[in-house]
């Protein structure tokens, strides 16, 4: 009896998995609006959630730029929205977030070749990587999840008031409630843990939406943090033991179109500007940790930000 119930286990997990997966997986950006005339960044948009996002932000007739560090992989990417959609504006431009050289050339010759910047979605992000360093030093989940958004959108902010009203996206995750911000290990040279510092670097997307959301009010600029879920994604592929656990729970993981949803939800809704600085999972306002709440670390985390990339701090 025990062995057919044993066996009995996963062909009902299998055949409940749709449902599972529909329980699991709610929140549909259900907006009709359509953009065209409307500029749009995605960073990390060559796969996963970021492919899903720029697919169908091009769908609604917006020009959007897939930001990358693999451009043939872009290129491809781009092709292939762009056969799906109809639409065209579907560019690719390389950006590397592990470099501030990269970044900066990034958006110098996005505002040479842009005149407007309406929603900018920082999707791009590491997980659990060996102990590195990016091109400055920089530990690389801090580096690119945090310092390499946090420059970018820095870069790119007086466009953003220009075309206001305008967005930023921030995708954070769950993971932020493991996190702490510790200034006297920020780089991870004391202490490091590839799992954790994963997590930091999400507590600092949410902080670092706080705190912008904060500077930019009244400026017609809107700023949100987004957890996604749990999607089936390249973003596991240093963790053997990770990509071990998303295969055995495969039926249960959401899929990238299901993970970009929220992202649409809070660049596209409208009526969202009073939600400015707010986190969102599964298209509604979520929990966040008492650190993510924590306006003295934000406000912290974003002057020792500005020091560490050389902005002038106001």
């Amino acid at each position: 009896m025990i062995g057919i119930l044993l066996l009995l286990v996963p062909v009902l997990l299998y055949l409940a998995a749709p449902q599972i997966r529909k329980m699991l997986s709610s929140g549909v950006c259900t907006s009709t609006i359509q953009l065209p005339g409307k500029v749009a960044v995605v960073t990390g948009a060559n796969t996963g959630i970021g492919k899903e996002t720029a697919k169908e932000l091009a769908q609604r007739g917006a020009r959007v730029y897939i930001a990358c560090r693999d451009v043939h992989k872009g290129e491809l990417v781009a092709r292939e929205i762009q056969n799906v959609t109809g639409n065209q504006q579907v560019l690719v431009r390389k950006l590397d977030l592990s470099d501030t050289k990269s970044i900066r050339a990034f958006a110098k010759g996005f505002l040479a070749e842009e005149k407007h910047l309406h929603i900018l979605i920082n999707n791009a992000g590491v997980m659990m990587c060996p102990y590195s360093k990016t091109a400055d030093g920089f530990e690389m989940h801090i580096g690119v999840n945090h310092l390499g958004h946090f420059l970018l959108t820095h870069l790119l902010l007086e466009k953003l008031k220009e075309s206001a009203p305008s967005r930023v996206v921030n995708v954070s995750s769950l993971a932020h409630h493991l996190g702490r911000i510790n200034f006297h290990n920020l780089q991870g040279e004391k202490f490091y843990s590839a799992g954790l510092a994963y997590c930091h670097s999400k507590l600092a997307n949410i902080l670092f939406t706080q705190e912008l959301a904060r500077r930019l009010k009244g400026s017609g600029v809107t700023t949100y943090s987004v957890h996604p879920g749990t999607v089936h994604s390249e973003l596991v592929r240093h963790s053997f033991f990770m990509r071990c656990i998303w295969r055995l729970f495969s039926f249960f993981i959401k899929t990238p179109q299901q993970g970009a949803q929220t992202s649409l939800y809070c660049a596209i809704t409208e009526g969202l500007e009073t939600r400015s600085g707010n986190h969102f999972s599964d298209c509604d306002v979520a929990w966040v940790s008492a650190q993510a709440r924590n306006e003295t670390i934000a406000r912290r985390l974003w002057d020792v930000s500005c020091d560490l990339l050389g902005i002038p701090m106001d």
